[in-house]
């Protein structure tokens, strides 16, 4: 047998075999995140949507459940847990399976899995004002004495500034000023997750204002302060995948239906910018003009 030939059958062969001890490798380390978050309908902005398909695509399997109460304070949360209040709806996600189950404890959640990740978050009104944290503490010590991974780490979800002109009733909290609301969330959050030991901050708040510099503009909610149902969603997404798993998001190549390539692109970066810089916006000078693509292809 030619002695080419031969080495080439070697060389196959050696590879095939290399490449199936990696792909061993990989299965025995791979194993399942799980996720709790202890929020409001800003963490189901955040969440329940789009994040569990950015993992999937780099073959992260995650576990994601929201509990969630519309407009729920941290005093609300405290309330909730001193009474052992079974007054949130709980949403579930694991693979393809979504199931959201009402009036549900975190009592009896926070113990239903072995939690890799807790988060919580202040409502979005206060979320910049220190002296509605007071109950932190307690929520934190709860947390900790209940969560069942003793590995657990905790996140503090950092929420978006509101869009100029918004109507909602905590605005004037804030005189109307946007990035006055803004640089409050973020000195606050930072402040508070400091004093309290929390592990991260996802800064959702930061990869929103991030993309208002972009050729969107300020345009990431859908009525002044939830975010747009496709792309404002997916940004903050980004944001949490980026920083739960220190995975560049803009290389990642999951997008919804529905949205354009360039929104996507200007989604991923804002988001990887708010994760290398989180406490302050970054101009997403790159991404300044319309693209054909959005004008309808004109």
């Amino acid at each position: 047998m030619n002695k080419i030939v031969k080495f080439w059958i070697f060389f196959s062969i050696f590879g095939i075999i290399t490449l199936n001890c990696h792909s061993n490798i990989n299965a025995a380390e791979k194993r399942v995140i799980k996720l709790l978050a202890l929020g409001n309908s800003f963490s189901q902005d955040a969440v329940e949507q789009n994040l569990h398909e950015l993992a999937k695509v780099v073959g992260i399997d995650l576990v994601i459940g929201n509990m969630n109460i519309g407009g729920c304070s941290l005093n609300r949360h405290w309330d909730n847990i001193s009474n052992d209040k079974a007054a949130y709806s709980y949403l579930k996600i694991e693979g393809d399976n979504r199931t959201r189950t009402p009036n549900q404890a975190i009592s009896f959640v926070i113990q239903e899995e072995d939690w890799d990740y807790i988060s919580i978050q202040q409502v979005s009104g206060y979320s910049g004002i220190p002296s509605s944290f007071g109950k932190l503490p307690d929520i934190m010590h709860y947390l900790r004495e209940n969560a069942t991974n003793p590995d657990v780490k905790f996140i503090w979800h950092q929420t978006w500034a509101y869009e100029k002109g918004s109507t909602h009733g905590d605005f004037p909290k804030y005189d109307r000023d946007q990035m006055k609301m803004y640089k409050s969330i973020v000195e606050t959050v930072k402040q508070a997750a400091k004093a309290v030991g929390i592990d991260m901050i996802v800064p959702s708040g930061t990869a929103i204002q991030n993309g208002r510099t972009s050729y969107i503009g300020d345009h990431f909610t859908r009525d002044g302060y939830h975010l747009d149902l496709i792309y404002g969603r997916y940004t903050a997404a980004c944001a949490w995948f980026e920083k739960l798993f220190d995975i560049d998001v803009r290389n990642n190549s999951y997008k919804p239906d529905g949205l354009s390539e360039s929104k996507a692109i200007v989604a991923r970066a804002a988001a990887h910018f708010a994760v290398q810089n989180p406490y302050e916006a970054t101009r997403l000078k790159d991404w300044q003009y319309v693209t054909r693509e959005d004008r309808g292809g004109r």
